[in-house]
């Protein structure tokens, strides 16, 4: 009987480790999707949110892609004011978006401004996975034309990270238009003669990746990231073939000329200073 309930306890205590154990996990530590490893979170963060171990780019928040990008207290941030509307009175569209406002403590997929780099001056435009999985309506197509405007108002280079899921269904052809609308305020952003570079992220596809991601003067992507414009298996589905391994991967495009060079985020900040200062003149 003694040695019945020795054996009960210990097995309570091991039950109670265990769960402040998984309530730390939770808390405080991720796992990699390439190596497998769980981290640190704190760890992770500090390593530019990319793992230690493999090297893995994690995703990135716009607030934390513009801390890491733009010199401190420089950012000043334009078109805030441009929000999510309802062009089609789409059933739940808006209650979905103010929830996501709630959750995330952010206003819309992109976050546009004016800062410095290195003391550089720049546009800076920095699209959030987290919001609708950065996929492009009226408001977010909106803020991207609004910092081209402010580009080539200011005579400065401007600077766009791509993530995006593509296009916003809930906006229908109101989302779809925002392809042609900035792709036209490029087109006179490039009669301007002014540097446009493109950042390719994890994941940069659909209509985002067919219009103002594919139009840099100079187009740059993290390493290991997907960048399309359907999915592989969707593509593979309908072309019925067998895709070549790493189809879409970031350095499957370097290889076939879409994009100039992938660039690791430990570097971004110093490749971006070095382009803006070779084409300062």
């Amino acid at each position: 009987m003694v040695i019945d309930k020795i054996k009960k306890v210990n097995k309570q205590e091991k039950i109670v480790k265990n769960e402040k154990a998984s309530d730390r996990m939770i808390g405080k530590w991720v796992k990699c999707d390439n190596c497998k490893e769980i981290l640190y979170k704190e760890e992770v963060h500090n390593n530019l949110s990319v793992c230690p171990i493999c090297g893995k780019h994690f995703r990135l928040s716009a607030r934390r892609r513009i801390k890491q990008i733009a010199d401190e207290g420089t950012f000043q941030e334009i078109g805030s004011e441009i929000l999510t509307k309802d062009p089609l009175h789409f059933e739940g569209y808006l209650k979905k978006v103010e929830a996501l406002k709630e959750k995330t403590k952010i206003e819309e997929a992109v976050k546009c401004g004016i800062c410095k780099i290195n003391g550089e001056d720049a546009i800076l435009a920095v699209m959030d996975g987290n919001f609708m999985m950065g996929s492009m309506g009226s408001a977010v197509g909106e803020r991207i034309t609004l910092a081209i405007e402010t580009s080539i108002e200011k005579r400065l280079p401007l600077i766009i990270f791509c993530v995006s899921g593509g296009a916003r269904m809930q906006e229908g052809i109101v989302s779809l238009m925002q392809m042609a609308k900035t792709s036209a305020a490029l087109a006179k952003h490039n009669e301007a003669g002014l540097l446009y570079i493109s950042v390719l992220t994890d994941p940069t596809t659909g209509g985002v990746t067919a219009s103002f991601a594919s139009l840099g003067d100079i187009i740059l992507a993290e390493p290991d990231s997907l960048i399309g414009f359907a999915g592989p298996r969707v593509i593979e589905q309908t072309i019925r073939q067998q895709l070549p391994e790493g189809f879409e991967k970031s350095e499957f495009l370097l290889e076939h000329g879409f994009i100039d060079k992938i660039v690791e985020r430990k570097d971004m900040k110093n490749v971006l200073y070095q382009l803006i200062k070779l084409h300062k003149n």
